[in-house]
């Protein structure tokens, strides 16, 4: 009976991800691109090869566990505006362990305050840039994971059950199933410790915490079921990650060519190249009052996109600029509910946007102008919201003379400062940006360099 002679062989009920899919459909739109997109497609195929490696690594320890258990692979959930993307979530006849897969490059240190350090060689010199705590991240994915389950039990007396057990069936562990990788955490606290792991105690911890575990063993049957009933609440991801990069590729295929030098006018080294308005038919406004308006929003769409040498849709597209003067947003957030404003966007092109359509309005923002008259510190920076090319929004987290530290919703990373302003990352606060301007200005007469 499977009771009293239990299987040893794990069940995955779900063992595909999508990460596989991802990968061949990157590898497609490589071979498309050119330029600083194809070597950012590069960058990412290879970081997210990587992370199916280390999954492959978890997947074949938890086969040869030879203890009963259901494996659930690439969990996703959502509840409102909460999400959670789960490696591997393991249900036993006792617990239920929700794991968090690092496959990272390097050495990782933890700290008594519980803060993580990754160091690795590079160009000959080792680079240490702290990382966004991964125990932190799995707890949060747990916390999506009870929420849900709170909201599906409407008995008062089960709810209460759940919210006061929850703890003792529900285990979060972080797994580094990089076999290279040294964890050094001899300086962080126990409940730290017991929670990151390397891959090949991963068997070992799961037997042990099942062992400590006060709670009943189930059945076979039932915790297959168990597991049934959270594999139920899996949605599959709606955000397609490649769509970036296929809108890019596909408007810059579609966009009309730079015209070419005349032969008389020799290209300057350090021109940027002329930057083509959309290849859409022109736009144009059923009310006059509106043209000047009109004129204004491309002007400043033509001036962004030659600064930051993207083609001029980038900033906004002929539909966006139709919506802009129909709706005329006021404030940042009715500004995000234009169809193609997302935070990141509206964070760097909003307040332009907002001064180009209520000028007036833009002059009476006493924030503004009281920061600009008070003297500045980097310091203030700390708290403020910016938006990175790459890894798109983030919190500034902490500011020394050299060194920047911004928070990004799965990761934690440090540049240095402020050359890192003038390159990458755009600050949310206008006048805080035009401060950090000045520095990089000041920086560069300070060692020579011109102006440009």
């Amino acid at each position: 009976m499977s009771l009293f002679t239990p299987s040893t062989s794990p069940i995955f009920l779900k063992e595909d991800s999508t990460t596989s899919q991802h990968i061949a459909r990157l590898k497609e739109l490589h071979d498309k691109a050119t330029g600083k997109v194809k070597d950012d497609i590069a960058r990412e195929i290879t970081l997210t090869s990587y992370g199916e490696v280390g999954e492959r690594n978890i997947a074949f320890e938890l086969k040869n566990a030879g203890i009963p258990m259901v494996v659930i692979h690439d969990l996703h959930l959502q509840h409102g505006d909460l999400s959670a993307q789960i490696d591997y979530v393991v249900v036993t006849r006792k617990l239920v362990f929700f794991i968090e897969c690092k496959n990272l490059y390097g050495n990782v240190d933890i700290d008594n305050q519980g803060n993580f350090v990754r160091s690795y060689p590079w160009n000959g010199r080792t680079v240490k840039e702290g990382i966004y705590s991964p125990i932190t991240q799995n707890q949060r994915h747990l916390e999506v994971y009870r929420q849900l389950r709170l909201a599906q039990t409407t008995n008062p007396i089960k709810r209460l059950g759940l919210q006061n057990n929850f703890d003792s069936f529900y285990k979060s562990v972080v797994v580094l199933a990089n076999p290279k990788t040294v964890l050094n955490a001899k300086y962080a606290k126990k409940d730290v410790k017991d929670r990151v792991i390397r891959a090949d105690q991963l068997i070992a911890y799961i037997k042990e915490q099942n062992k400590k575990s006060k709670e009943a063993a189930t059945s076979e049957k039932a915790m297959k079921a168990w597991a049934e009933r959270i594999l139920a609440l899996h949605q599959p991801l709606p955000s397609d990650y490649t769509q970036k990069y296929e809108t890019i590729i596909s408007s810059t295929s579609a966009a009309t060519p730079v015209a070419p030098r005349q032969t008389g006018a020799p290209a300057s080294g350090t021109e940027k190249l002329a930057v083509q308005e959309s290849a859409a038919k022109p736009y144009t406004v059923s009310a006059p009052q509106d043209t000047d308006l009109v004129a204004k929003l491309k002007a400043y769409r033509r001036e962004t996109s030659r600064t930051e040498n993207v083609q001029a849709y980038v900033v906004f597209n002929d539909r966006q600029l139709e919506d802009l003067i129909n709706q005329k947003p006021k404030t940042l957030e009715e500004l995000q509910r234009i169809s193609g404003f997302g935070p990141v966007k509206t964070e760097k092109y909003g307040p332009g946007i907002l001064a180009v359509i209520n000028p007036a309005q833009c002059m009476k923002a006493p924030a503004v102008n009281a920061i600009k008259n008070q003297p500045w510190s980097p310091a203030q920076l700390v708290g403020e919201k910016i938006t990175h090319q790459s890894f798109g929004s983030g919190t500034v987290k902490s500011v020394s003379r050299h060194e920047i530290i911004i928070k990004f919703p799965m990761t934690a990373r440090s540049f240095d400062f402020p050359d890192v302003f003038d390159i990458t990352i755009w600050l949310s606060n206008p006048a805080l940006q035009k401060q950090v301007e000045e520095l990089i200005k000041a920086k560069k007469k300070d060692a020579g360099v011109p102006a440009p």
